[in-house]
């Protein structure tokens, strides 16, 4: 499998060009805790995915500009601040293993030190001077936002089935990356016809992000940087649970429901938790629902490298197709 590194490759010089865009951007303020707070958020943005796919995207079709980095970090500035707030909503303590804004400051700098994040989103698709990357912007915000309330009111009713499960995945996970593709096509100028199979790609690599990430929720890896069944625990349900459920016996499901419920309600001893969570865990590998969510996701990954026939093989092209290898076959 390709490192991330490699993946980077056709755009080394455009890729260090965002970074110092994305220092550039920090500079623009003199708050010494709005600063602060904002270097911790830039220090664990991880793998970076989405500003790698805007990139591929434009070069993909024509030389990256400064209207595709600019871009590029609105929509990483976007996805970094939609999750300082879903973070307060969800009250989650840790992201990816590390304490969540609200965590180490409190929920009122979290949410205004999202809201700054966001004006500053605003402040580069304007430089952009765009009107389609403004309405996929536009776009993307509303998707992310009505996608954290249909997750919320699932998580009211909690068991929720694959339908209900794959519309909250469209549009938080989804919708983003497709935004990256078809933003970064159509800051270097593709055609219509590439922008909507860029667009395509970028939908469905985003479904194979997501449901690798709730493939890992069952898994023992350590190097995740969450605890496993923490969706569960907060009330989540995803594929790998909803198919074993619809797999198994009704009695059997019924039980663990009940296990469900119970875990995500506190009702559970510190001793207790571990039992409960082991035999949820079994359950879902007796009825084989890792095995049918892995599926799933090599499926959409076939629809994906398809969307991208229609472009010659080239360094970027191949890139787009390792990082849909790297999206299901990574460890964290």
């Amino acid at each position: 499998m390709a490192t991330l590194h490699d993946i980077r490759k056709p755009i080394q010089a455009e890729w260090k060009r965002y970074e110092a865009l994305k220092d550039e951007i920090l500079q623009t303020n003199d708050d010494k805790r709005l600063h602060e707070v904002l270097r911790y958020i830039a220090s664990r943005s991880g793998k970076q995915l989405r500003p790698l796919v805007v990139l591929l995207s434009a070069q993909i079709c024509n030389p990256v500009t400064d209207k595709t980095l600019r871009t590029a970090a609105a929509l990483e500035m976007l996805h970094n601040a939609s999750l300082v707030h879903d973070d307060v909503v969800d009250n989650s303590d840790t992201r990816r293993g590390q304490p969540a804004v609200h965590t180490l400051w409190s929920n009122k700098i979290a949410v205004l030190t999202g809201d700054y994040m966001l004006a500053q989103v605003i402040g580069l698709v304007a430089e952009v001077r765009n009107i389609h990357i403004l309405e996929i912007v536009s776009r993307l915000g509303r998707s992310l936002s009505s996608g954290e309330m249909l997750q919320l009111h699932a998580g009211q009713t909690m068991w929720i089935d694959e339908a209900q499960y794959l519309r909250v995945i469209e549009q938080k996970t989804a919708q983003l990356f497709q935004a990256c593709s078809e933003a970064g096509a159509e800051s270097a100028g593709c055609t219509q016809r590439q922008r909507a199979a860029l667009g395509r790609y970028g939908r469905l690599l985003g479904l194979c992000f997501q449901i690798k990430d709730d493939i890992f929720d069952y898994s023992d890896l350590e190097e995740l940087g969450k605890p496993t069944m923490s969706d569960l625990r907060d009330g989540k349900v995803t594929l790998p649970l909803i198919s074993a459920l619809q797999r198994a016996p009704k009695d059997e499901a019924d039980t663990i429901r009940s296990y469900g419920e119970k875990l995500a309600a506190k009702e559970y001893t510190a001793d207790e938790q571990p039992r409960i969570l082991d035999a949820i865990k079994a359950f879902v590998l007796r009825f084989h629902g890792d095995e049918y969510a892995v599926q799933r996701m090599l499926a959409y990954k076939k629809e994906a490298t398809e969307a991208l026939q229609m472009f010659r093989d080239c360094e970027e092209k191949r890139s787009l197709i390792a990082l849909l290898d790297f999206a299901i076959n990574r460890i964290q």
